[in-house]
C-alpha cells in the first residue's frame, strides 16, 4: 500500500502509542501536520520551540514514557536545541522532529536552512538526516529502541519536507538491530559478591543517589534495598524523589547548595556507593579529596560517566535496576558495624533539620516556608517543577516529597525557563494530578509566552511565583563573591503579573506575609482554574541557612 512520507511518520508515532505531542508548525514540516489531522495524537501548541522540547520533557518524566517534540527547519530547529541539550544532560528520553527543506536544496542557504544534524550532534544520542520517505518506519523504529533504552536521552530525525511527500510501499519495521549499540544489563556476580563484602565491612558506609534510579524506575527497588541495608542516603538534584523526603535514612541534597548534614555525611563516610549518577561539580566539588578518604563505588549504565569526575575503586557498568535486582536476591546479615555511624546520621537529621527554620521577617515570605507549606497542603502525588535559581535551591531543600519520581527539574544544564513548559508536559501526562511550577519572577519570563499555551489547553497547573525583584542567585553570589558589587541583576521594572495572569485566564493573589500562606495555598489548590501564587520575598534572603540563624522552641 502507497504512503507518504508525512503519513509513515504519523503511522510509527501511533505505532509507538504515542498520544501527546508538542510543537509548533512551519512550512518544512507542513506534510506532517496535515498527517496528523487524520490520527488520534493530540498535538499541543506552544508558543516557542524550546517551550516544546521542555514540555515533552516533562511529559516523558511525569508519564514514564518517551516524549515527542516538533519543529520547522531553520530558527524552529535551533530554538529546540537549548531543550534537547537539557533533555540530553538529565538522560531524558525525547524523539525530536524537525522538518528540513527539500533535498535539492541542502547547502545552498536556503531559506529558513540550518544544518540541524550538525547543530544538534554534542547534545543527542543519535540523529537521522532522512534521505528518502522508505527509511523512515526503520528510523523511527531505531530512534524509539535508542531513546528509551541504556542510558536515555533525545534523538532527533530531521526529515526534508520532500520526504515528507514522497510515496513508497508502506511496510512494518523490524526490531530495530543496530551493531556495537549493546547497552549493559547484569552486573556480573563477581561484582555484586564485592558489593556486598565492602558493604559488610564498612563502618561508615553512604548511598550517593543520582537521576540514574529515576530513569530507570528503579525507586522502588532502590528504597528496599536501603531498608536491608540500613544505608544512609543522599542525593543529587536530579536523584531528588528517589526516597520520601521524611525517609529516616534520607539525608537530602548534597552539594554546593544542599544541606549541610548531606555534606557532612559525605565527607565522613568511609564507603560510597554512586547509583545513577555523575559526581559532578556543583553536586561533588572536592571528588578527588573525598575518593581519598573513602572506598568508592560506581554503578552506571553509561561506561562513559564511570571514573569521569571521580576515580572509583570498583567499577560496575550495568543496568541499575538490574544491580538493585541482583543485590536483593539475598538479604545482608545483622552487623553492629554500622550501629554508631547510624546513630550519628539520626542526630544529623535532627540538629540541621530545616523544618524548625523559624523566619522573622513580617513584611516578606519565607520561601523555605511557603515551599514547605505547599508539599504538606497538597496531595501526595503532586507533581512540583522548577525553574533554575533560587527557587529551584529552595524547592529541593524544602520541598516534602511523599511519591517518588514527583520533583521534576533541570539538573546538569540548569536551564531558565524550563519550569513552565515542563509543568505543561506534566499535566499532560498526569491530568488527574496536582501540578505546581515553583517560578522566579527572572526565570519565568524566560517561558511567559507559555501561559497561552496552559489557557489553549484548559490546564489547572498552578505557579508558585517567588518574586523579589532579582535575578535572585546571581544577586546572592555577587553579595558574597564579589563584596555586594551588583551588575544586571534588578528587576524592579517587572511587569504587573495580576493583569498578566487575568491577559491568560488566571486566578491571581499576592501575599506578603507568612501569615497569609495557609489560606492563599488553600484557595489554589480547590481552584479548578489555572492559579498564580504570587510571594513577595526578601531580596536578600540566602538559599543556605546557618545553624547560627536558625532558632528551637
Amino acid at each position: 500500500m502507497k504512503t507518504t512520507g508525512a503519513q509513515a511518520m504519523v503511522k510509527a508515532l501511533t505505532r509507538h502509542g504515542v498520544k501527546q505531542v508538542f510543537g509548533y508548525p512551519g512550512a518544512a514540516i507542513c506534510p506532517f501536520y496535515d498527517a496528523i489531522l487524520d490520527s488520534d495524537i493530540h498535538h499541543v501548541l506552544v508558543r516557542n520551540e524550546q517551550g516544546a522540547a521542555h514540555a515533552a520533557n516533562g511529559y516523558a518524566r511525569a508519564g514514564k514514557r518517551t516524549g515527542v517534540c516538533i519543529a520547522t527547519s531553520g530558527p524552529g530547529a535551533t530554538n529546540l536545541i537549548t531543550g534537547i541539550a537539557t533533555a540530553y544532560m538529565d538522560s531524558i528520553p525525547l524523539i525530536v522532529i524537525t522538518g528540513q527543506v527539500s533535498r535539492d536544496l541542502i547547502g545552498s542557504d536556503s531559506f529558513q536552512e540550518a544544518d540541524t544534524t550538525g547543530a544538534t550532534t554534542p547534545f543527542t544520542k543519535h540523529n537521522y538526516l532522512v534521505a528518502q520517505a522508505s527509511e523512515l518506519p526503520r528510523i523511527f523504529a531505531e530512534a524509539f529502541y535508542l531513546a528509551s533504552s541504556g542510558r536515555p536521552g533525545p534523538v532527533l530525525i530531521d526529515v526534508p519536507v520532500d520526504v515528507q511527500t514522497e510515496e513508497f510501499d508502506d511496510y512494518e519495521p523490524i526490531v530495530p538491530v543496530l551493531p556495537g549499540y549493546n547497552p549493559p544489563s547484569q552486573a556480573n556476580s563477581a561484582d555484586i559478591e564485592m558489593i556486598r563484602k565492602l558493604l559488610s565491612e564498612s563502618t561508615a558506609p553512604i548511598i550517593c543517589a543520582g537521576g540514574g534510579l529515576i530513569s530507570s524506575h528503579s525507586s522502588d527497588l532502590f528504597g528496599k534495598f536501603v531498608d536491608d541495608w540500613k544505608l544512609p542516603v543522599v542525593t543529587t538534584m536530579m536523584g531528588i524523589g528517589v526516597l520520601p523526603w521524611n525517609h529516616q535514612l534520607n539525608l537530602g541534597t548534597l552539594g554546593s547548595h544542599g544541606v549541610y548534614a548531606a555534606n557532612y555525611a559525605l565527607h565522613h563516610a568511609d564507603l560510597i556507593i554512586l547509583m545513577g549518577a555523575r559526581a559532578g561539580n556543583r553536586a561533588m566539588g572536592s571528588a578527588s579529596e573525598i575518593a581519598r578518604k573513602a572506598t568508592v563505588i560506581h554503578i552506571d549504565i553509561d561506561p562513559a560517566e564511570i571514573g569521569k569526575n571521580i576515580r572509583p575503586h570498583l567499577s560496575v557498568q550495568a543496568d541499575i535496576k538490574k544491580v538493585l535486582e541482583q543485590l536483593l536476591m539475598t538479604h545482608p546479615q545483622a552487623s553492629d558495624k554500622h550501629k554508631k555511624w547510624l546513630e550519628k546520621i539520626a542526630d544529623l537529621k535532627i540538629e540541621y533539620d530545616y523544618d524548625d527554620y523559624r523566619y522573622d521577617k513580617s513584611e516578606f515570605i519565607s520561601p523555605p516556608s511557603i515551599i514547605r507549606k505547599v508539599g504538606l497542603m497538597a496531595e501526595a502525588g503532586a507533581i512540583i517543577t522548577t525553574e533554575v535559581g533560587q527557587n529551584q535551591i529552595w524547592a529541593a531543600n524544602h520541598y516534602p516529597i511523599t511519591n517518588l519520581d514527583t520533583f521534576i527539574t533541570s539538573g546538569g544544564m540548569g536551564t531558565m525557563g524550563f519550569g513552565l513548559p515542563a509543568a505543561v508536559g506534566a499535566q499532560k501526562a498526569c491530568p488527574e494530578k496536582y501540578v505546581i511550577a515553583v517560578s522566579g519572577d527572572g526565570s519565568l519570563q524566560m517561558s511567559l509566552q507559555e501561559l497561552g499555551t496552559v489557557k489553549q489547553e484548559k490546564l489547572p497547573l498552578k505557579i508558585v511565583l517567588l518574586n523579589n525583584s532579582r535575578l535572585g542567585m546571581v544577586h546572592e553570589i555577587q553579595s558574597l563573591k564579589y563584596q555586594n558589587r551588583y551588575s544586571q541583576v534588578f528587576l524592579e521594572e517587572n511587569p504587573d503579573f495580576q493583569l498578566l495572569a487575568e491577559a491568560y485566564g488566571f486566578a491571581h493573589e499576592v501575599i506578603s506575609s507568612n501569615d497569609q500562606i495557609e489560606a492563599a495555598i488553600k484557595r489554589m489548590l480547590a481552584s479548578d482554574k489555572p492559579y498564580l501564587l504570587e510571594c513577595l520575598t526578601d531580596p536578600h534572603e540566602p538559599t543556605l541557612y546557618h545553624k547560627s540563624r536558625r532558632s528551637k522552641e
